[in-house]
Formats: structure tokens, C-alpha cells, sequence
């Protein structure tokens, strides 16, 4: 998997079977030193993991592939199923850039 940059607010996961994962990612800039485990995140949002599950399982009846998150404004999308989909999806909601070298 190649890896992603987008804002915290905006959480990666994926359906798998009956399961689901979430995906993580390295933090880059945090001036405020503010928490950043899920649970601290989601807390913040008043989410749980079993509310944000639900909200994804809602947008595409759980179908297998990645989902995406925004826990901020409480919305949820299907990316679908390869990681470079959730790569579009994002650039679908203006966040990130085809080539991140480019300014």
C-alpha cells in the first residue's frame, strides 16, 4: 500500500469479510500536542468505533473495500475496492494533490 497524507479529521477503513479495519496513519504536525489515539479522536467527535462502524455499514451496506471517515463533519463515504480509489476519493473532496511534489 503506498501511503496517504490527509488531515486527522479524515479517518481510512476498510471492510474485509465481516470485519473491520482501520488504517492509521503517521502524524506529521501536532503543535498542541492534542491526543491523537482513535478513541481520543473519536471521543472528541462524540463517536465511538461502534457508531463510525455502523455509519459506513449505512452508506454501502457493507460492502467489501474501503470507507472513509470524516469524523469532523460526521460524513461517510465508500472509497471502493483498492487503495488507490481511497486516493480518489480524496482528491474528489479536494484534498491532496496527484503528484504531492507539485505545489
Amino acid at each position: 500500500m503506498a501511503s496517504i497524507h490527509a488531515p486527522i479529521h479524515l479517518q481510512i477503513y476498510e471492510r474485509e469479510g465481516t470485519r473491520w479495519f482501520f488504517h492509521g496513519g503517521n502524524i506529521f504536525y501536532n503543535p498542541c500536542g492534542v491526543p491523537t489515539d482513535l478513541n481520543s479522536i473519536l471521543q472528541r467527535n462524540g463517536l465511538t468505533r461502534i457508531k463510525v462502524v455502523v455509519e459506513l455499514f449505512r452508506v454501502n451496506g457493507g460492502k467489501p473495500g474501503f470507507y472513509l471517515a470524516d469524523i469532523q463533519e460526521k460524513k461517510y463515504f465508500y472509497c471502493g475496492q483498492k487503495w488507490e480509489d481511497v486516493k480518489a476519493k480524496l482528491r474528489s473532496l479536494r484534498i491532496g494533490r496527484d503528484n504531492p511534489m507539485e505545489h
